[in-house]
């Protein structure tokens, strides 16, 4: 204590359960700043999930189907959960049955990469669907290919 208190640092206690205790000779100050330091940079690097949203209307062509369905890939390669709504305008309220046939379509397109986190529900003249990215296995890698051949070719 006495050598601490001489040399103008702090006696700090770091593993107060061990037999005898374990202490260290160090500026206290300066410790806690590296410490926040360190809790800063863990923080940064955390990525934070986004919900992106993708519009539908419930009769819109292959093609324009096949194009949001690539976006939406590209948003569970980057992590992000995706709403999937289906918009009735006016008498299409009427046959709501073609937008849960589309969702049905969206839902076995994208299961390979996709799994359903909020089941289809109609709220006003919306349809919704939340998708996320299925764990465990890359997005991006084509059914079939195995990720250790995937990251031997980088």
């Amino acid at each position: 204590m006495r050598r601490a208190w001489d040399e103008g640092l702090d006696l700090v206690e770091i593993a107060p359960e061990a037999n005898p205790p374990v202490a260290r000779i160090l500026d206290f100050k300066k410790f806690l700043y590296q410490e926040k330091r360190k809790e800063k940079k863990a923080r940064k690097n955390i990525k934070e999930v986004e919900l992106k949203e993708i519009r539908f209307g419930p009769f819109i062509a292959r093609h324009d189907l096949d194009t949001r369905l690539e976006q939406t890939r590209d948003f569970f390669k980057e992590g992000n959960h995706v709403k999937i709504t289906v918009r009735f305008t006016g008498r299409q309220m009427g046959h709501t049955e073609f937008g849960f046939e589309l969702l049905e379509k969206v839902k076995k397109e994208l299961s390979e990469v996709a799994e359903v986190e909020r089941e289809e529900k109609l709220e006003g003249r919306n349809l919704t669907m939340i998708l996320t990215p299925r764990k465990g296995k890359k997005p991006g890698l084509p059914a079939g290919r195995v990720m250790e051949d995937a990251e031997s070719k980088d």
